[in-house]
């Protein structure tokens, strides 16, 4: 009895041994994994990586061919200086959302030498005077709840030729035209079986009303 239980201690102590020595062998490889996670690299990092690294480098020829490409012009070297550091910053935002989801596309656009509240400030939202106007006088009335039985589970017009391409209101207050022309691309696409783009510079031009500011 005595020898057994001095070889059930022998075992058990061994066990506890190999178990510590699991738990200081994989501290390492879980710090690893940690530190690679994009989230948490997002969330607590501070410096740079290789691809940080890489455009600081080459920032000048990385903006150099933005410039060229989508044929921008500043008016002094200061301003010139001022939208390379915007457009740089928003390189490393971009990579940074690449690593988060490598299923989407990010990456340089004429968008890029803006700043984030400039670009809010130029190209989202409605002014609370168009609003007022547009409402006024409408009626609003509930859609109606159509029955979902037998829908499949996901449905892309896109990819039945339903969808044009991408339009650019820029900052021309003309919402109200773009929703318009795509609705009737819509329904026309439904009647027909054909897609026609429709131009909201026409509804624009005909417009003698309804504000439509840095619109020409």
């Amino acid at each position: 009895m005595a020898r057994r239980g001095l070889r059930l201690l022998a075992g058990g102590a061994l066990l506890v041994l190999v178990s510590a020595a699991l738990l200081c062998s994989a501290e390492p490889d879980d710090a690893a994994s940690a530190a690679e996670d994009p989230l948490i690299e997002q969330v607590v990092g501070d410096g740079l990586d290789d691809d940080d690294n890489e455009l600081e480098l080459n920032a000048e020829a990385h903006f150099t061919s933005f410039v060229r490409r989508f044929g921008k012009s500043y008016r002094d070297d200061g301003e010139r200086a001022h939208r390379m550091s915007v457009f740089k910053a928003n390189l490393r935002r971009a990579r940074r959302h690449q690593r988060l989801d490598p299923t989407a596309v990010h990456g340089v656009t004429k968008f890029s030498d803006l700043t984030p509240e400039e670009f809010r400030r130029q190209f989202l939202g409605l002014r609370r005077s168009s609003a007022r106007d547009l409402l006024e006088g409408s009626s609003a009335q509930d859609a109606p709840i159509l029955p979902t039985d037998g829908l499949p589970a996901d449905f892309d017009w896109r990819e039945h030729g339903a969808v044009g391409p991408v339009k650019n209101q820029g900052s021309c207050g003309s919402c109200w035209s773009f929703s318009a022309s795509g609705a009737l691309e819509g329904a026309h696409f439904l009647a027909t079986g054909k897609l026609e783009v429709l131009s909201e510079q026409q509804m624009v031009d005909c417009d003698h009303e309804v504000s439509t500011r840095h619109c020409y």
